[in-house]
Order: structure tokens, then C-alpha cells, then sequence
């Protein structure tokens, strides 16, 4: 049979880019699983005025064409900070999008391969962004199960492809979904009682004010960093990363669903950032605002919820880890997920091995899900 010719191309000019940002909801088209990003966002991720972490990356893209039209894309990203930390020479590609053709990710792959290696770098990594903010992993399981906003969607043939191109596990991640209880069990209010009177501990609700103002944003990024930093792959967000997170995102969160612990000293030991989820709003606003995708998401935030609520982030400072302050979270967001009306809570990707993690949802019954991947290779 004869090769599929295919030609990859640099992302060099505006119709590229247009192609490179236009082709998932393309491939996904009919695909109830697949939640889009509105178009504008992806733009701005490679746009230096809006992305700071550009500053410390640099960045190739890549597009795919046979027999006329796009089949694939995918970045290159070598990331400078990361691989000062874990002193690594590592090139990482993201955003990797392609037909179920071995030509087309054999072809993508090895244009950032070849790039990595043309720069010195002697492994490649991924799907890995900018930062940890980044959706990350590629999908190895539960492929029936709808996505969000934060994570990647693919179909079962990617890593078919990626085992193919000898590509071997870096790392796994899951997600922990359970059922929202009727009421705090027993054991989560029993240990938050302990914490409070033991360790005094207290939950203390913030407002934008607060964040902004009170400089509770810094704050909560600064024990992320802390809390994160020994976790595979993550590298410590920036100030100027901390001032963009906190202006365009942690200030539009519901902050109900915020819970800070602070211990007797005013220091923040835990913090708990969850948000409805907004993935029917996405799907119904199909990759565009205008006119009236945000209006889908508008009614999702601040009408009506849909029915899970998305735990984003949950960082517990290490000396306060075994002290109760994850039952602080649970006995404090518990009572306000039912009020809210949410059924379901799903985590963000939980890495498999961080076991202590995953242990303490065994109270709710947890259900592992969506295990995803990080591949790694020799160049």
C-alpha cells in the first residue's frame, strides 16, 4: 500500500495559525465527549503580551497537511525553568491533534523531535505545557466519559500511535470523582473539630478584596508552589504568572467554592479552589463567545449549575499535611455543594503514585477515573 504523503509545515503566518487553533473542533465535531475551548483562549496562549511564561519557553508550532486539507498539529515547547530544575535537556510537545493516520503523528512528532535535537535537548516529554495550569496527560482510558475545560480530550488510537513511535510511560495521572454526600460524614466533621481545637485551625471565606487587595492571591500561589513543588514535572509559578492567574481567573471563581485554612499565625497551611463546571456551557458555546457562547457561560456560572463541581486545585502546606485540614475543606465546601445543588465532585489529574493524595477521598467512596499519560523518549 502505497505511504500517505505528508507535508508539516511551521506555523508561520496568520492562515497557519487559523489552522492550527481551528483543527480540534474539526476532528471533534461529532464527538459528545470532547469539550472546546472558546478559540480566543488558545490564541492567547502563544501571544507574548498575554502568556508570560513565553518568556521563559521557546516555542515551535507545527501543522500537518495531506491530500489538500489539515491532519494534525502540534507544539514543540522547550521549557528553561523546568529543565534547570530537574536538570534535564527536554523538549516537550503539546497540543498534539492528528488523524488516525501512523504517517501524520510520525511526521509531527518528528518535527519537534528533530527541533529538540537541533537544540541540544536529548528527551522528549508530553503532552506537557507552559505550566502546570496547562492541560497535560494524554487520555488512556474512559474514553465514553465527557471532559472539562482543564483537561485533554483524545480518542483510544493516540496512544496506539504514541507505544508505536516507541514513546514509554513517564507518568500517570487519574481523576477521583464521588458522589456529593447529603450530609458531612461523620469522620470528616469528627477531624475537623480535632483540627480546630487541637492545631487551631480555621477556615477563613475570601473575596475579591481580599484577593487583590489583602494580597490573598500571592498568597495562595505562593503555597502552591510550595506545597506542588516536589510533584513530577512541576515548576514553580512566577510572579508574573501569579499576577495573571489571579487578575483573569481566581478573581472570576465563585468564592464559595473557595476554601483557605490558616492557622493561628494568619498563615495560609491549605486552600481548596473549585469551581462549577462549565464543560455543557462550552460544548453548547462550540469554541466561540460571540454572539452568544457567552451568554451559554454566564447562565452555567450564575443561573443555573450544572450538576459537578470541579476541585482545581487542593494544596495542603507539607509541615500541616496529616492534620485535618483536608477534613477542614470537606466539612466546610460539603454543606455549599449541596446548597449549590451539585451531585457530583471530580478532581483534576491526581498523579498514581502520589498514594497519600489518593487516599484521603476513601471516605467518599471514590470512583478512579480518566487515566491519562505522560510519555517520554530518547532523542
Amino acid at each position: 500500500m502505497e505511504r500517505l504523503r505528508v507535508e508539516v509545515r511551521e506555523v508561520t503566518t496568520r492562515r497557519l495559525m487559523d489552522d492550527f487553533v481551528k483543527l480540534p473542533n474539526k476532528l471533534y465535531i461529532n464527538c459528545p465527549q470532547y469539550v472546546p475551548l472558546p478559540m480566543t483562549v488558545e490564541l492567547q496562549d502563544f501571544a507574548p503580551e498575554r502568556n508570560p511564561s513565553l518568556a521563559e519557553c521557546e516555542v515551535k508550532l507545527f501543522t500537518a497537511y495531506a491530500e489538500g486539507r489539515c491532519v494534525g498539529r502540534v507544539a514543540g515547547i522547550i521549557n528553561n525553568r523546568a529543565n534547570s530544575k530537574w536538570k534535564t535537556k527536554a523538549v516537550r510537545f503539546s497540543r498534539i491533534e492528528f488523524t488516525d493516520t501512523p504517517e501524520v503523528s510520525a511526521a509531527l512528532l518528528k518535527a519537534v523531535e528533530d527541533w529538540g535535537r537541533s537544540l541540544g535537548m536529548d528527551e522528549i516529554y508530553g503532552p506537557l505545557g507552559f505550566n502546570d495550569f496547562d492541560k497535560e496527560g494524554m487520555l488512556l482510558t474512559d474514553f465514553d466519559r465527557v471532559g472539562s475545560m482543564n483537561e485533554i480530550y483524545n480518542p483510544p488510537y493516540y496512544p496506539q500511535h504514541l507505544e508505536a513511535l516507541g514513546y514509554e510511560k513517564a507518568a500517570d495521572w487519574v481523576h477521583v470523582r464521588v458522589k456529593v454526600p447529603d450530609a458531612v460524614p461523620e469522620r470528616y466533621a469528627r477531624l475537623a473539630e480535632l483540627s480546630r481545637s487541637r492545631y487551631g485551625l480555621k477556615v477563613k471565606k475570601i473575596n475579591n478584596n481580599d484577593i487583590t487587595e489583602k494580597g490573598y492571591g500571592r498568597r495562595i500561589f505562593n503555597l502552591l508552589n510550595q506545597s506542588y513543588s516536589p510533584l513530577f514535572g512541576f515548576i514553580e509559578f512566577t510572579d508574573s504568572e501569579i499576577e495573571l492567574f489571579v487578575k483573569e481567573y481566581i478573581r472570576l471563581i465563585d468564592k464559595e467554592l473557595i476554601t483557605v485554612v490558616e492557622n493561628q499565625a494568619g498563615e495560609i497551611v491549605g486552600v481548596a479552589i473549585t469551581m462549577g463546571s462549565i464543560t455543557r456551557a462550552l460544548q453548547r458555546a462550540r469554541g466561540k463567545l460571540w454572539p452568544t457562547g457567552w451568554l451559554w457561560l454566564l447562565r452555567s456560572l450564575l443561573v443555573k449549575h450544572e450538576d459537578t463541581v470541579e476541585m482545581l486545585l487542593i494544596a495542603v502546606r507539607p509541615d500541616y499535611q496529616l492534620k485535618g485540614v483536608n477534613a477542614l475543606f470537606f466539612d466546610d465546601l460539603i454543606p455549599i455543594y449541596i446548597r449549590y445543588g451539585f451531585k457530583w465532585a471530580e478532581t483534576g489529574p491526581q498523579l498514581v503514585d502520589n498514594t497519600r493524595e489518593l487516599r484521603q477521598w476513601d471516605t467518599l467512596s471514590p470512583e478512579l477515573i480518566k487515566r491519562r499519560r505522560c510519555w517520554k523518549k530518547s532523542l
